[in-house]
């Protein structure tokens, strides 16, 4: 069992690749004065030390490195790249780096740093996995396209070589194994709102959650 913060806001944001989650729960965290993780990141950042640290990686090192880590350290550029994203893939179904991750996860939401008002985290399994109870809950969507669309624009600035083709096979890729693994599969909870972001700006999305959240508020 974990300590939990009291009366905290939390919100619980689950979306396939690219469907502008991060960007959205970044302006949400910001408007609502929430610490912000992006889950996914941690896998990424486990990955580049097992291919920055191939002879001595283990279980304990990346405890180790995870029990430090700091929003901060997730914003690294190089986390972005393709050889991190196969890697990342590759070790978040193994159950013991699962359970790590998930434990950071869990004590990041209920126990955000006491200059927050609460956390917002999105991922792939968040809204029935890691916050549960979450007051509230988004599936944030939007269609092939536009999401590899969206990746490809901000790989573009990283690999000038790399192609839209070979973006939107990345995509499909990821979006099979997300959907498809055996363990916290992405999914749509009952209880999430859905938002599908394909013909909405960026202000626009925030703004129509901002509405939701604050009728909450208000009643």
């Amino acid at each position: 069992m974990i300590n939990k913060r009291k009366n905290i806001l939390k919100i619980a944001i689950d979306s396939p690749a690219a469907a502008g989650a991060g960007t959205l729960a970044k302006t949400i965290s910001k408007h609502y004065n929430l610490c912000y993780l992006d889950t996914g990141k941690i896998y990424r950042f486990i990955a580049n030390l097992k291919l920055e640290n191939s002879d001595t990686f283990s279980l304990k090192f990346a405890k180790s490195k995870i029990k430090n880590l700091e929003t901060k350290d997730l914003n690294d550029k190089k986390l972005l790249s393709e050889k991190v994203s196969i890697e990342a893939s590759k070790i978040s179904k193994k159950i013991s780096i699962r359970k790590l991750v998930h434990s950071f996860q869990i004590n990041f939401a209920y126990n955000p740093p006491k200059r927050y008002s609460g956390s917002c985290l999105d991922g792939r399994d968040i809204t029935y996995k890691i916050v549960p109870d979450a007051d509230f809950k988004f599936y944030i969507t939007a269609n092939l396209k536009t999401r590899a669309l969206r990746r490809y624009k901000e790989l573009k600035k990283l690999n000038k070589d790399i192609t839209f083709n070979q973006v939107l096979k990345s995509i499909k890729n990821r979006d099979k194994s997300d959907l498809n693994r055996r363990i916290s599969p992405l999914k749509r909870t009952k209880d999430s709102l859905l938002i599908n972001t394909t013909n909405l700006t960026k202000r626009s999305c925030f703004l129509k959650i901002k509405k939701i959240i604050d009728k909450k508020f208000s009643n």
